[in-house]
This record gives C-alpha cells, sequence and structure tokens, in this order.
C-alpha cells in the first residue's frame, strides 16, 4: 500500500469545512487511528482510493451494495431514468412500481412511503404509531441504531458506540424520557418495561438481526415473544431492516423468522446505492399518514425517479441462488476470521449471519449490548490497520458489519483470509 498522501492532504482540507472533515462520524477513523481515506472510485467489490491503493472492500457503503460497486446494468437503468429528469416533485409510475414490488416481497407491508433516508423512516413510522395508538413512549433496544432523530439517540449503537457517545447533548430530556430501553435479546426486561408503563408504550421498535453493535441474531423465540407480547397489549411492532431488509433474504429477517410486524422500516438495497428510505405496514396504521390521514410528512426528493429506478433494478434481481451464493461467502468469510485468530492465539468472537460477518475481539459470546462492550477495540484497531495494508477495506469500527456482494469472488476471500491471517499475528505481537 502506498502512503496515502493525497488523502492526508484532503482530509486536512475537509477538516476546515466539515465538522470532523466528514459527513458522517464513522469514516472519520477516529476508533482505529489514521485519517481517513478518500476514495476515488469503486468497481465490483473493489475500492480505489485517490493515491492509487485499490481494496477489497466490505463495507460496501454500509450494505446497499449487494450487487456490488457500479453493476452495467443499474449504471445504465439510471443514466436513463435520469435523462427523462432527475426529480419532478410530482408523482411518477415508478414510485408505485417500485412499492408494490416491496409489498410482493414482503407481505406484511400492505401500504408504503418512499422518504430519503432511514432516518426519515424510523422517526416517521414512530410518529405513526403514536398516532395510532394514542400513546407516547417507545422502546428499543440497547446498542440498536435506528438512525439520529432525538427519540433514538438513548444508548445508541453504530458510530455513537463507537465513538463512546451512547447519548447526544441537544436532545431534550423530556424526548429522551418518552424512550425506554430494554436489553436485546432479553424478554424479562421488556416485560418490566411493559409493567411499569402500562398503557402508555406506543411502539416498540429493534433490528430483528442487531447490526449497529456489530452483528447479533436473535436469540430462539425472541422475536416470536415480542410479537405476542405487542399483540396482547396494543402496541405496534416495528422492525427496522434498513440493514436486514432484502439483505438477509429477499424477504428480510422478517421472513427468515415468521414474524409479521406490524410496521416495516427500510432503506440501504431498496435504493440500490442511491439515497432512499421507506416505511410502511398495516394499511389501517398506514392510512393515518397524510394526505389520507392527519399524520403529516412529506419530502420533496421521496419517491425519487432515479432513485427507484435504482431499487427496482437492484430488487428485481434478488434470486434464492444468490442468497445461498451469499452465504456461502459469508460462511467462508467467517471461518477464515475464526480460523486466523486460532492460529495466532487471539481471543475472537465471530458472529455471523447470511453475507454479514462481524469478528470481536473477546473470548465471550457476543449476543447483546453489555457483551459486545467487553470486545477490544483496541486489538480490533490493530487488526483493521493489518488489513488495510494488505489490501482489504473493512469498516472502521469493531461495532459494525462487514458486508459481502454478488461481487465477491472465491479469489477475493482467499486473499481476505490470508491478508487476515498476517493481521492476527499483528494483534498477537500488539498484546
Amino acid at each position: 500500500m502506498k502512503k496515502p498522501k493525497l488523502s492526508q492532504q484532503l482530509f486536512a482540507r475537509a477538516s476546515q469545512i466539515l465538522p470532523g472533515g466528514v459527513d458522517s462520524p464513522v469514516r472519520a477513523f477516529q476508533a482505529v487511528g489514521g485519517a481517513p481515506l478518500f476514495v476515488r472510485r469503486g468497481t465490483g467489490a473493489m475500492l480505489e482510493d485517490v493515491d492509487g491503493n485499490k481494496f477489497i472492500d466490505y463495507v460496501m457503503s454500509w450494505g446497499p451494495l449487494l450487487h456490488g460497486h457500479a453493476p452495467r446494468g443499474l449504471v445504465q437503468a439510471t443514466a436513463r431514468a435520469a435523462k427523462l429528469g432527475t426529480s419532478f416533485g410530482a408523482p411518477s409510475p415508478l414510485e408505485h412500481e417500485l412499492g408494490e414490488r416491496v409489498r410482493t416481497l414482503m407481505p406484511s407491508v400492505e401500504r408504503v412511503r418512499f422518504v430519503s433516508s432511514g432516518t426519515e423512516a424510523t422517526m416517521s413510522a414512530v410518529r405513526v404509531a403514536r398516532a395510532f395508538t394514542r400513546r407516547d413512549r417507545i422502546v428499543k433496544f440497547a446498542g440498536c441504531y435506528h438512525g439520529h432523530a432525538d427519540a433514538f439517540l438513548v444508548k445508541a449503537g453504530s458510530g455513537a458506540l463507537t465513538l463512546g457517545i451512547p447519548t447526544s447533548p441537544g436532545v431534550p430530556a423530556p424526548v429522551a424520557a418518552d424512550t425506554l430501553i430494554a436489553r436485546y435479546n432479553d424478554l424479562e426486561s421488556v416485560d418490566a418495561l411493559l409493567s411499569a408503563n402500562k398503557n402508555s408504550i406506543a411502539a416498540i421498535i429493534i433490528e430483528p438481526i442487531a447490526g449497529n453493535i456489530g452483528v447479533v441474531p436473535p436469540a430462539d423465540g425472541f422475536l416470536q415473544g415480542l410479537r405476542d407480547r405487542c399483540t396482547r397489549e396494543g402496541i405496534v411492532l416495528i422492525f427496522d431492516e434498513v440493514i436486514s431488509g432484502f439483505r438477509a433474504s429477499a424477504g428480510g429477517a422478517q421472513q427468515i423468522f415468521s414474524i409479521q410486524p406490524d410496521m416495516t422500516c427500510l432503506g440501504k438495497i431498496i435504493g440500490g446505492g442511491f439515497p432512499v428510505g421507506a416505511y410502511g405496514g398495516r394499511a389501517e396504521i398506514m392510512d393515518m399518514v397524510a394526505p389520507a390521514g392527519p399524520v403529516y410528512q412529506a419530502g420533496t426528493l421521496s419517491g425519487n425517479p432515479v432513485a427507484m429506478t435504482a431499487g427496482l433494478w437492484a430488487l428485481k434481481r434478488l434470486t434464492p441462488a444468490l442468497y445461498r451464493d451469499l452465504a456461502r461467502r459469508g460462511a467462508t468469510l467467517a471461518s477464515g476470521f475464526a480460523e486466523a485468530a486460532r492460529a495466532a492465539r487471539v481471543p475472537l468472537q465471530v458472529n455471523a449471519f447470511g453475507s454479514t460477518v462481524t469478528p470481536f475481539f473477546t473470548a465471550s459470546p457476543v449476543r447483546d449490548y453489555e457483551s459486545a462492550l467487553k470486545a477490544n477495540t483496541t486489538a480490533y484497531a490493530t487488526f483493521f490497520r493489518g488489513m488495510l495494508t494488505r489490501g482489504v477495506y473493512g469498516p472502521p469500527s469493531q461495532f459494525e458489519a462487514w458486508f459481502l456482494s454478488t461481487a465477491h469472488t472465491d479469489a477475493h476471500l482467499k486473499k481476505t483470509i490470508a491478508a487476515a491471517m498476517a493481521a492476527m499475528k499483528d494483534v498477537s505481537r500488539s498484546r
């Protein structure tokens, strides 16, 4: 790897105009040390930085690039769409076409509203749930990240966890007071909140497969337990499938675990790499949204024709064979990390689900926020830098997922595992 001189110069320049030099905190490399790499282009499974270094990419724009960087068909389709107009501020047939595709894949989404980000989707879903139930409080799970709306920045995961900021200044205390925190994979913690807040909880929102404390799958019976409790108590169950939607399976985590939420939040793959989010669910709940109902939510770029085109291209190419192949690649990467750690005698827990993987540098199993915090972030930083110098770009945070795509080949995996063998030795020597 060549010294990233131009990236360093650009970061210094960016730091004079952008807070922290970046537009999203985890990109700043604060958790792993050094200056971030500035990317020039992405092709297939590869990234190239402005200094000419090439890397096998496992960030994949944090998940949406299921088909890899800049697949030819998607680029052609979006170029044709852009020639017809990049934004109308008026309805286009693409919106309901993509909506129908989402409903076919996720039957629980009887009505859908497109927005421009996952944060918009989760924020809007909670507002609708509150209006539908006429209650104010919500339950979220420690370490689950649902975007940066005020109500969610209480023990949030992702970048907030990476930087050691479990809450955020600027969030009013009364807003935070209406957000109740349960433990992921712990139904007893949910029951305690339900008992103490009888008839005041509007919604339980959860990542059905946690992805923002690293990958943490749900324990057997956990999601069904939430479904049963929400049905009994008249609470809206919201699945935040911004990451797992169309990545875990064509029908998301809800299809895999046979759980039907009342509302679902989507993003990432639904836009094929373009800025898109969506929220939807039961018709009687979604009919609360203006102009059908009284709950106001709007967006000038919602249903953007270029983004809708990209989403349609991506969702039309989801097949059982695609998911089988992605799962095989994910399992190969996970076992490769585990073997590299064993060889170097480095404590490691590897959590994986389909095409998402997280190597946790801890000897203890990771099943929730508290156990994730036991991971050795210094060891991860050493591992990250070791991988980077060997041509592998992983997430610059212990508490994120490594994402695979259909563009990753067996050759990419072989090179990645060889790099991991060497990087784990770096970790062992640094202990």
